[in-house]
């Protein structure tokens, strides 16, 4: 006589159910690091943010077309102070807020700091925009005022 089997066996249910476990505590460790990518990837997508404002302003200075020109009038009114000659600064925004913080929209028109999409700004020199939500000093997009130059450091994030 013959039997039909109907179902599964406990046997193979608890063998299924092992080795699902195995799998997930294989995964896991990898989707533990998604805070530092993420912050990675806000990072780098500031950075883009940083050399097309940089770009933008430098146009229009250069469509102006005086080197001695100190500052672009953008398409929405905002003044940004840019570097003036015919080197490597002529057309960049500057460094300070009124400059590079303008043209990234971190400052407003009266001075005042406004929210940066998730960053901090420090203008000098060499300004540096770190995420707010976190990671390290060195974990930040640089722009430097004498040659325009955007870099990014993810070390830390």
């Amino acid at each position: 006589m013959t039997q039909q089997q109907r179902g599964f066996t406990l046997i193979e249910l608890v063998v299924v159910i092992v080795i699902l476990g195995i799998l997930a505590a294989t995964a896991l460790p990898r989707f533990v690091n998604l805070q530092t990518e993420a912050r990675i990837s806000s990072v780098n997508g500031f950075s883009g943010g940083l050399r097309a404002a940089v770009a933008v302003v430098q146009s229009k200075w250069i469509v102006v077309g005086s080197t001695a020109q100190a500052t672009v009038t953008t398409a929405d009114g905002q003044t940004v102070a840019v570097g003036t000659g015919s080197g490597t600064s002529g057309g960049v925004p500057t460094g300070a807020d009124v400059g590079i913080g303008i043209a990234m929209r971190c400052v407003g028109t009266s001075g005042t700091a406004n929210n940066c999409s998730g960053f901090t700004g420090t203008y000098a020199a060499t300004s540096t925009f770190q995420p707010t939500n976190g990671g390290s000093a060195t974990c930040e997009a640089r722009f430097v005022a004498a040659t325009g130059d955007v870099t990014t450091v993810v070390t830390g994030c």
